[in-house]
């Protein structure tokens, strides 16, 4: 990642630069919070069989199982939005939160490859991409 902190940069650059990354951040954090609610919805709501019939890894564990990924979802994708209330509760929410995104996204991603759901396993690697270039794109904001 580019830092706006290079020795030619004026203050009015360096001041723009850094409103860039953030608004880049707070656009993948909208992203994947958007997506994990959606799909954490779809696995609370949705009958068994639809979802059996959009992934074939619900056939292979318990509803139970399949609810509770839901929920997870839905928790961590409400985390990745709590520094909208306060930068200073929700930054350890915010790595917490990115943190549990991204094992998730690499287990899941590793249950679609061993069910050769390979399109499924590349929604993931993206997810897992977004995921982590905010959690470290976070991080170098709060070292600066």
């Amino acid at each position: 990642m580019a830092t706006c902190y290079k020795p030619n940069l004026t203050p009015a650059q360096t001041r723009l630069c850094l409103t860039y990354r953030n608004l880049g951040l707070w656009t993948f954090q909208g992203w994947i919070a958007m997506f994990f609610l959606a799909a954490g919805y779809a696995k609370l709501t949705e009958p068994m069989d639809n979802l059996i019939n959009l992934m074939d890894w619900p056939a292979l564990v318990s509803t139970e199982l399949v609810r509770g990924v839901g929920i997870v979802e839905i928790v961590l994708a409400l985390g990745i939005l709590v520094p909208i209330l306060s930068w200073r509760v929700g930054r350890p929410v915010l790595v917490t939160a990115s943190l549990g995104l991204i094992g998730l996204q690499i287990l899941m991603m590793g249950v679609h490859l061993v069910g050769q759901a390979y399109g499924l396993a590349g929604i993931n690697a993206v997810l897992l991409a977004l995921t982590v270039t905010v959690l470290i794109g976070r991080r170098l904001a709060d070292q600066a």
